[in-house]
């Protein structure tokens, strides 16, 4: 069973939520599949003429513009649904414990979750646990935010865990979870045709990672002059229905936007007491993890309502964790 808020009250499994979308459009995939960025070509880190992978399950590839069906496949036809999820909602029906719609979309209309330019890195191509394994694209974290440096360097991908807590410290519908690290599933069921096979597939996607690197976190735009890089509410992952764009714009190394911004990155969700906690993220030179260090500069008490403190108006309050 996912790790939802209240199982008892969770009636009904759903697979609407709120995320990201990395669909584009591709002359290898489905002809009506859609481009919401440019930044990273999927294709690259996909095996669509099978040089390495057996087989996979009838979804075939969901990235890189999708399975494009006879005569160039033989999958099920299917447009680009490459995402990430940042918040699992599971239905729009409160009764079945999920969110109505309309108030997902009031919510985000409202400025009651800041949402900044997203700008992503993806970090790692790995197999899940699942045998046959899916493979995933990872946006983590590679390293911890400097809670003492106000102008240092973000780490990568800190917009994903900074949405996230906002949105599970605003919404606590029983059916609410994050379904593990963020990712993006490009296959299902990966039968690769032999070790050696599987190990060049990997040191393939490494290289083309390196090279990602090398450009550092870019913006979700479906243009070069965008500049709109934010947030989709999904029906499910073939329906991205409303797009929520950026209204926490940078620079994000003013004393009072790092404040919000580190306040909400000193906890995590644990997914096995259904609790908050201290972060704890790899260092950036060494590996090891640290707790994040939230008594330094009072960054707890920055989560009540972070626009009216950007603006200089209500004092900060205390979390709402305890709902």
């Amino acid at each position: 069973m996912p790790p939802v808020l209240k199982p008892d009250q969770s009636k009904r499994d759903g697979l609407a939520f709120l995320g990201l979308s990395l669909a584009r459009k591709s002359d290898r995939g489905h002809p009506e599949s859609v481009t919401h960025q440019i930044a990273f070509d999927l294709n690259d880190v996909i095996d669509r003429s099978y040089d390495y992978i057996q087989s996979t399950n009838d979804d075939g590839w969901l990235v890189g513009g999708g399975e494009p069906g006879p005569p160039k496949s033989y999958k099920l036809p299917a447009k680009d649904s490459a995402h990430v999820e940042i918040m699992r909602i599971g239905t729009y029906n409160p009764e079945w414990g999920g969110i109505s719609e309309k108030e997902i979309i009031d919510t985000m209309k409202s400025g009651k979750i800041l949402i900044p330019q997203i700008e992503v890195l993806p970090t790692g191509v790995v197999a899940n646990a699942d045998e046959p394994p899916e493979i995933e694209i990872r946006f983590d974290m590679p390293y911890g935010p400097d809670f003492n440096n106000m102008t240092a360097e973000l780490p990568p991908n800190w917009q994903l865990r900074f949405v996230h807590n906002q949105l599970f410290k605003h919404f606590y519908n029983p059916s609410r979870f994050c379904p593990g690290a963020f990712h993006s599933t490009i296959v299902r069921k990966a039968e690769f045709r032999s070790k050696n096979h599987m190990e060049a597939y990997f040191s393939m996607c490494d290289a083309v990672l390196k090279k990602w690197s090398l450009q550092g976190p870019r913006p979700l735009n479906a243009h070069p002059a965008d500049n709109k890089s934010g947030i989709w509410l999904f029906t499910d992952r073939t329906k991205p229905t409303h797009f929520f764009p950026p209204n926490f714009l940078p620079p994000y190394d003013t004393d009072e936007k790092r404040k919000i911004i580190l306040s909400y990155l000193t906890e995590e969700w644990d997914e096995e007491t259904l609790s908050w906690k201290k972060a704890e993220y790899p260092e950036k030179d060494d590996g090891k993890k640290v707790v994040a260090a939230a008594e330094k500069p009072n960054f707890m008490n920055w989560c009540g309502n972070p626009i009216e403190a950007l603006l200089g108006g209500a004092k900060p309050t205390a979390t709402a964790a305890s709902k």
